[in-house]
C-alpha cells in the first residue's frame, strides 16, 4: 500500500538538526530564532508539504477557543455495541461544547490509516478510535502522537503506541460468566472467541481459562474456536459436537455469535438450557428478542463513550497532560436470563 506519510515537527526538527521547540518557533516567526533559521524551516516545511494541526495546540493554550471537532473511527456502524458509544460519546461532546465527525473503517486497516489522516489533515482537536479487527501496525497512531494531536482508544486498544484508553472489564466479564456456567452444573464449555491480536479477545480468553482453572477443570483446546459472528458460529456448532463428549455450554465473545449458536442448537433438537446453557457478551437489544432471552455480559457502551469523551477534552484543554496516558475501566455486569440453568 502507498501510504500518505503524516510529517510531524518532530520529524522536521530530526531532519535540520534542531529541536521540536526551535522548529515550533520558527513556524511561528517568534523573533527569538534568528531570520536565517526561521526561513530555513519553513522552506523545509513548505517543501515537504507540512501541515501543522494547529487546533489541539490552541485549544490548550488558548481561552479563545476555534472549532472543537472530535474525530470518531468506529470498525463498523452495524454493531449495537458501537452504536451504543457513538451514542455516549456523541451527547457528552455536544453537552461540554464539542461537536464529533464519525467514520467507519470497516474492520480494514488501509481505511483506518487514511481515516487517521484524514482526521488529521482536517484538524480535528482529538480522535476517539477502536482500532479494526484487520490492523497489525501501529505507525499512523504513532504519528498523530508525535504530532501532538490527542488519542483515545476504546474497546479495542492499541497496546503498540503509548495512548489513553477506555476499555469495559473484558476480563472479569468473562471470568464471572464462565463461573456461573460452571456453578450451574456446565462441565465442557466452549469458547467462541475473536483473533487474538486484539486485546479484548486475550482478555476474554484468559477470563474463561481462569474461571476454568479456578473451578478444578481442564482447560481443552479443543472447545475452543476463532468465531465471532453469527454466520461462522451457525457452521462451527455442529463440528462441536462430532466427538464423543457433546458440551453442555457455549460462552461466546458477543451476542451476535451466541445467537446463531442458539439457533443452531435447537435446529439440531437440543433443548436450551437443559442440554446446553448459552451465554453472549453484549447485552444488545437482540439478546431479549430470542427464544428463550440470552443471558449475557452487559458492556455498558454509552457510559464507555462518556468516558472516552471526557478523557479526550482533558487532553485538548489541558486539564490531562498530552504525554499521560489515562486508563479507564468501565465495569460490566452478568445479565441472567432463560439460556442458562
Amino acid at each position: 500500500m502507498n501510504e500518505k506519510p503524516v510529517l510531524t515537527m518532530k520529524d522536521i526538527a530530526r531532519e535540520l538538526g534542531v529541536s521540536v521547540a526551535t522548529v515550533s518557533r520558527a513556524l511561528k516567526d517568534s523573533p527569538n530564532i534568528s531570520q536565517e533559521q526561521r526561513e530555513r524551516v519553513k522552506t523545509f516545511a513548505r517543501e515537504h508539504h507540512f501541515t501543522p494541526n494547529v487546533i489541539a495546540e490552541s485549544l490548550r493554550h488558548s481561552r479563545v477557543q476555534p472549532m472543537k471537532v472530535i474525530g470518531v473511527i468506529v470498525p463498523e456502524l452495524v454493531h449495537y455495541y458501537f452504536m451504543t458509544i457513538l451514542k455516549g460519546i456523541e451527547e457528552e461532546a455536544e453537552a461540554r461544547g464539542y461537536r464529533i465527525m464519525v467514520a467507519q473503517s470497516g474492520e480494514q486497516y488501509e481505511r483506518e490509516v487514511r481515516l487517521c489522516q484524514s482526521f488529521y489533515e482536517n484538524k480535528v482537536c482529538g480522535i476517539i478510535v477502536s482500532q479494526a479487527k484487520d490492523t497489525h501496525h501501529y505507525e499512523h497512531f504513532q504519528r498523530l502522537i508525535d504530532a501532538g494531536v490527542p488519542l483515545v482508544f476504546y474497546d479495542r486498544i492499541c497496546t503498540g503506541v503509548n495512548a489513553s484508553r477506555v476499555v469495559v472489564d473484558d476480563y472479569m466479564g468473562a471470568f464471572n460468566a464462565v463461573s456461573h456456567l460452571i456453578e450451574t452444573g456446565c462441565r465442557r464449555i466452549v469458547y467462541f472467541g475473536s483473533q487474538m491480536n486484539l486485546e479484548i479477545a486475550k482478555n476474554r480468553f484468559n477470563g474463561y481459562k481462569d474461571a476454568l482453572l479456578k473451578h478444578g477443570l481442564p482447560f481443552d483446546e479443543a472447545l475452543t474456536r476463532i468465531c465471532d459472528n453469527r454466520a461462522d458460529a451457525e457452521l462451527m456448532t455442529p463440528l462441536m459436537f462430532d466427538g464423543d463428549r457433546y458440551p453442555d455450554a457455549f460462552f461466546a465473545v458477543n451476542d451476535d455469535t451466541a445467537i446463531g449458536i442458539l439457533y443452531t442448537v435447537k435446529r439440531m433438537g437440543l433443548r436450551v438450557p437443559e442440554d446446553i446453557s448459552i451465554c453472549g457478551f453484549t447485552n444488545g437489544e437482540r439478546a431479549v428478542a430470542t427464544d428463550p432471552m440470552l443471558t449475557t455480559v452487559e458492556q455498558r457502551g454509552v457510559r464507555v463513550g462518556e468516558e472516552a469523551v471526557n478523557v479526550l477534552i482533558g487532553h485538548v484543554e489541558g486539564t490531562i497532560p498530552l504525554g499521560k496516558a489515562e486508563r479507564r475501566v468501565v465495569r460490566t455486569r452478568l445479565i441472567l436470563r432463560g439460556t442458562t440453568r
